[in-house]
């Protein structure tokens, strides 16, 4: 299957506009999940179980492969993505109320790198939309895999106001997300990235620490898992300061990396946005999985992203640190299938990698 998208169907796709072909994509996996019984159908094909499930921030993953943030920016496929092989998805990212991104072009190729490059900047329908589509399409209580959803701040949020809008998507989506992702490293939204000094960083996740808390107390049950997500292009003594709040604050994972404003040596292209996939990433990410998993001496989970196009890109990830992955360009690159090969090949090496 994986010849037969890489020599046919991705040729088609990829002579349409980027933004339309992930919209025709959006809605063929829209269109799948809207279909309960083939889903199933399909599971049995594709979905890859560990020996042992993947226990991680008090969840289980069937498999140590995930779907990425941005792909289903509304969560409305994610019976699809579980279908397809993936360990768990995240969907997002999500703000209070719906915004249209920034303007098109803003999403591109780059097939010699195995890249993109987006500056799509939040484009979502809101948080009240993301949350009728899961309760409507794949409830929680009702899933073969968890669903994270990854939260940001609008753009027309002014920073010192970007706690409000965490705090309510968190309140609006906490009833139907399995974790949270506090996105504060997208290079697409101004001002975003400032988040991650720690004068705006501990405000934030104490602020977000608490409300969980008096969620998890008030319905009698333990707080969601949080992460954070943070960028590629931190220095190591930002990333110091980064982790050592939250494990002061008692977070429950970080996601390495996001995409990055660098560009690999000889690149041409002037377009603005965060580069992902790629090699120069794909070790920078590698880079920075070791340095946090050295640094805390494994005390601090780690999901790895960046570059991951290949088995061998995903074993580095673990070998780095990581206790799973998540795909979004590789997976555009390499086909709807490509989260079961590499689900396999970590299960095959498992023994190796843990």
């Amino acid at each position: 299957m994986g010849c037969i998208y890489e020599n046919i169907i991705r040729p088609i796709l990829f002579r349409m506009d980027p933004e339309q072909a992930h919209d025709r994509g959006r809605t063929a996996l829209m269109t799948l999940g809207s279909m309960p019984t083939l889903c199933a159908l399909i599971r049995r094909c594709n979905q890859v179980r560990e020996d042992k499930p993947v226990q991680l921030f008090g969840l289980e993953f069937p498999n140590r492969v995930g779907l990425a943030a941005g792909m289903d920016k509304d969560g409305e496929f994610a019976r699809a993505i579980e279908a397809l092989g993936f360990g768990h998805t995240e969907v997002g990212t999500v703000t209070p109320q719906a915004q249209p991104g920034n303007p098109r072009p803003r999403l591109f190729r780059y097939p010699e790198q195995k890249a993109l490059i987006n500056r799509m900047g939040f484009n979502n329908k809101g948080s009240e939309a993301m949350l009728n589509s899961l309760s409507k399409h794949y409830p929680k209580g009702k899933r073969g895999i968890p669903v994270g959803v990854n939260i940001g701040k609008a753009k027309a949020t002014p920073l010192d106001q970007a706690v409000d809008d965490y705090l309510a998507s968190f309140r609006t989506l906490a009833d139907q997300a399995d974790y949270f992702t506090i996105n504060i490293s997208s290079p697409n939204t101004p001002g975003l990235r400032d988040l991650q000094s720690e004068s705006y960083l501990r405000d934030l996740l104490v602020s977000l620490r608490d409300e969980n808390q008096s969620y998890a107390k008030k319905l009698g049950h333990q707080p969601h898992p949080m992460l954070l997500k943070i960028a590629p292009d931190l220095s190591y003594a930002e990333i110091d300061q980064i982790v050592e709040v939250l494990l002061d604050l008692n977070y429950d994972g970080i996601i390495a990396t996001n995409t990055t404003i660098s560009r690999p040596n000889g690149f041409t292209s002037k377009e603005t946005g965060g580069m992902s996939g790629g090699v120069d990433l794909r070790k920078r990410s590698n880079d920075v999985i070791n340095y946090i998993h050295r640094s805390t001496e494994g005390k601090l989970p780690i999901i790895g992203v960046g570059g991951i196009d290949s088995a061998e890109a995903a074993g580095e990830k673990i070998d780095a640190g990581a206790s799973m992955v998540q795909l979004y360009t590789g997976w555009i690159y390499r086909g709807p299938f490509f989260a079961k090969e590499l689900a396999n090949a970590l299960k095959s090496h498992g023994e190796d990698w843990i």
